[in-house]
């Protein structure tokens, strides 16, 4: 498979100057996509207000059931896919909430919420099968 994708991060200078940028393979660039999607909250790029993924609505809402987070986070990372991701079809999303001990400094630990997300799809130009897996730590997000 080419590298005629570009590898983030994207570095400008290179691109206006067009110097030589760093690449990556078909399924890295989708790769980089989905967690562009996935870290971007809705509204954040003026041009298209709907991309992005609900992850940063729910970030500090304590009140919502997982099951009701997960079903949220799920949707929405599933509509957003499908309508900004064109390399992919048949996508699958399959997201899992749980709760997560961290260690902290000077024996302080904190309990924060752990989303795991993995997506499966096909990809459109070769019809081979895609998986993504990654996982986020939400109040406030880190990854």
């Amino acid at each position: 498979m080419n590298n005629n994708y570009y590898a983030l991060p994207l570095n400008a200078k290179k691109l206006i100057s067009s110097s030589a940028h760093a690449t990556c393979n078909l399924n890295e660039s989708i790769s980089h996509y989905i967690h562009l999607i996935n870290t971007s909250y809705f509204g954040e790029c003026t041009f298209d207000e709907t991309f992005g993924c609900s992850i940063w609505i729910i970030d500090f809402d304590n009140l919502k059931s997982t099951t009701r987070l997960k079903d949220l986070i799920q949707n929405s990372l599933y509509d957003s896919l499908s309508l900004h991701e064109k390399r992919l079809n048949h996508i699958r999303v399959d997201v899992k909430i749980k709760q997560e001990e961290i260690n902290g400094s000077r024996d302080l630990n904190r309990i924060k919420k752990r989303i795991d997300i993995r997506v499966n799809a096909k990809v459109t130009k070769t019809s081979e099968a895609f998986a993504y897996v990654e996982y986020f730590y939400i109040g406030p997000l880190s990854y």
